[in-house]
């Protein structure tokens, strides 16, 4: 077996020869009641900042469902705000940055330096969560991709289409490039932090990468990613999510991840017949399934098993995050579909 395919199922703590991995994508534990209730006294920010509530965040999922992984509460802006560019979570939905970058001094004034003294509630989350573990559950640490992080600095927010950042990529390459650089930079930093903390497995969440065209893919975002990757020089395994990339499946493998993380857009078997028997795959229920009856995703949890039987190095996710009103007993049935599958 590929040395990377072992070391990848050994830190999901399951054997080849074993049912698929399960764990759910980031912001598992936000339809939970047990979340909703801690989360009155605090903003999501505080939330992420304080690695007791953190350490709690990520571990109330893993008690209700008992999940292969625990994916460490955080989020990818706060690279963003370790760098002087404060966010924050809008209660109707999306993000906002303290102020969009529109300049060549706002990208100048940005610090990768700081990172550690900024975020070092991660790292400390991740040892909590270790703690409290032990060996029995793998811990998933995460950033996201430069380029979707860029987007995110760039646009002021959330946008759909990135215009705005499209704009600059191609009026000021250059300008937009050293952006990319200064993230790269931080984003090693805070990964290899995680990992010294205990993270067993890192993924990176190129979220916006489908909003590139195909051309501008790999100079924008695969090379960024390839150099995270390359910096973590196999000290863990690496996953790589990038949405919406169906037309860019040669430049996802070339940033070397040892698996490759699915949106819900497409069959995983079609992508299985263009990717390596080495890289292993994730994915990739639909999120919205989760809003449904317990029995109709069960049904299609099922086809997606047997779609992937007899493929080693599969572990069973979402095509996206969760919903933040998913029916608990419709997690739950998928949960147990996939943990009694053989």
């Amino acid at each position: 077996m590929n040395t990377h395919r072992e070391r990848f199922l050994k830190a999901c703590k399951c054997q080849p020869a074993d049912r698929p991995p399960i764990w759910m994508m980031r912001q598992a534990g936000r339809s939970l009641p047990e979340y909703r209730a801690l989360k009155e006294g605090y903003k999501f920010t505080e939330l992420v900042q304080n690695p007791e509530l953190a350490a709690e965040v990520t571990l109330q999922p893993i008690r209700r469902f008992g999940y292969d992984a625990a994916v460490i509460f955080s989020d990818i802006l706060v690279i963003s705000e370790a760098m002087g560019q404060p966010y924050e979570l809008l209660e109707q939905g999306g993000v906002k940055v303290d102020f969009a970058l529109n300049s060549k001094a706002d990208v100048e004034r940005l610090d990768p330096s700081r990172v550690l003294d900024a975020i070092a509630y991660t790292p400390e989350a991740i040892r909590l969560v270790r703690k409290e573990l032990g060996n029995e559950r793998a811990i998933i640490g995460f950033a996201g991709s430069p380029w979707t992080l860029a987007s995110f600095m760039v646009e002021g927010g959330s946008s759909r289409d990135n215009t705005r950042s499209r704009a600059l990529l191609y009026n000021e390459p250059q300008l937009f490039h050293a952006l990319l650089e200064k993230i790269t930079e931080a984003t090693i930093i805070y990964l290899k932090a995680q990992i010294e903390a205990g993270a067993d497995v890192i993924q990176l969440f190129d979220s916006q990468g489908g909003t590139l065209s195909p051309t501008l893919f790999w100079e924008t975002s695969g090379r960024w990613m390839q150099q995270i990757i390359e910096a973590i020089d196999d000290s863990v395994p690496t996953i790589v999510f990038a949405r919406n990339v169906h037309h860019n499946w040669n430049e996802v493998m070339r940033t070397g991840a040892q698996a490759l993380s699915m949106d819900w857009n497409i069959r995983l078997s079609d992508v299985c017949k263009k990717i390596p028997a080495t890289v292993a795959v994730q994915g990739n229920l639909d999120p919205a399934l989760l809003l449904s009856s317990p029995k109709t995703a069960i049904v299609e949890t099922q086809k997606i098993l047997e779609e992937m039987r007899g493929r080693d190095g599969f572990i069973f996710n979402l095509g996206h995050g969760v919903p933040p009103n998913a029916h608990l007993e419709t997690i739950q049935a998928i949960t147990e579909t996939v943990q009694n599958f053989k």
